[in-house]
């Protein structure tokens, strides 16, 4: 009788395949501008991570005697795999790549029981250590357009696979480690424009082609909010955060401190907001608390 008092009830066909399936086509905008600014080396890093967590995967469901079929298809380890690789230098060794897939894999998300259970991002948890454990590696980043595309990818391959690693005229600093090092090691007169207008790591809105890969993420992450996948409170509260603080230290001192957009298109603020800080193993339940949320991240 209560169920008929309360029927029709309408339930959401929405599975945890489907869901990460969506999260990784989201994905897509940002790796295509990331291939054609930065080269196809990311590429190489995505399918070493998807092995690599893929396997570790597999290992940790047969040890815990786990079905394969149904948690590996689930496309959760994928989508893991494919922030570590996009967060991390796309010229990384290869090594490098699959240890950072498996500790996410393993330590962070099956040690603390699965999918759901981890207390951390599994991807941030990784790209932590990595950064911690080895800070010059995962400080070179490739100089937009020296590969753009295919161009030179005999020259990724070989720098991700290879023994010797001569990396000094084809990488920099990302553009916001560009500007605190110019500031901090030039003239007492260096300004923010005059770093802007000296440096190639900057292009027209912040960094030379991390702009467009930033506009990419954000491409995905209204998809997201529009396939309901996530909700748009912890992505405004994150970016206009981020904002505000940035716009503030920025009218304070304009010689000193980059506006906003150099914060919100020149580094992973976007792929953060969208794809990170809406982790829903850590992602606050009710709306109000997502304007507070803490990060999915240990760093």
């Amino acid at each position: 009788m209560n169920a008929m008092l309360n029927s029709p009830y309408f339930r959401q066909s929405s599975s945890v395949r489907s869901v990460m399936l969506r999260v990784l086509a989201a994905l897509l905008p940002g790796i295509f501008a990331y291939v054609w600014f930065f080269g196809a080396g990311v590429l190489v890093q995505i399918v070493l991570a998807s092995v690599a967590a893929l396997a570790g995967e597999a290992a940790m469901l047969t040890i815990r005697k786990k079905p394969l079929g149904l948690f590996l298809g689930d496309g959760s380890a994928l989508v893991t795999a494919w922030l570590i690789a996009l967060s991390l230098p796309p010229l990384v060794p290869w090594w490098l790549t699959i240890v950072a897939a498996l500790f996410a894999i393993v330590i962070v998300k099956h040690f603390y029981g699965g999918l759901g259970q981890n207390p951390f991002n599994p991807a941030m948890a990784a790209f932590c250590l990595m950064i911690v454990a080895y800070p010059q590696v995962m400080s070179q980043w490739p100089a937009a357009d020296v590969f753009g595309g295919f161009t030179g990818f005999a020259t990724q391959w070989d720098l991700i696979f290879g023994g010797v690693r001569q990396l000094d005229a084809i990488t920099m600093a990302t553009p916001l480690d560009a500007l605190r090092t110019a500031l901090h090691t030039a003239d007492a007169h260096a300004t923010v424009a005059n770093v802007y207008a000296a440096n190639p790591a900057f292009g027209s809105l912040a960094g030379k082609g991390w702009e467009w890969v930033s506009l990419g993420y954000l491409l995905g992450g209204i998809w997201l909010i529009q396939q309901r996948i996530i909700t748009w409170h912890i992505p405004l509260a994150f970016l206009a955060t981020l904002a505000m603080i940035a716009a503030l230290f920025n009218q304070i001192s304009p010689d000193s401190f980059a506006g906003p957009l150099l914060h919100l298109l020149g580094g992973g603020a976007m792929l953060g907001a969208f794809f990170i800080a809406t982790d829903p193993s850590r992602a606050p339940r009710r709306r109000a608390a997502s304007w507070f949320s803490p990060p999915a991240s240990p760093c």
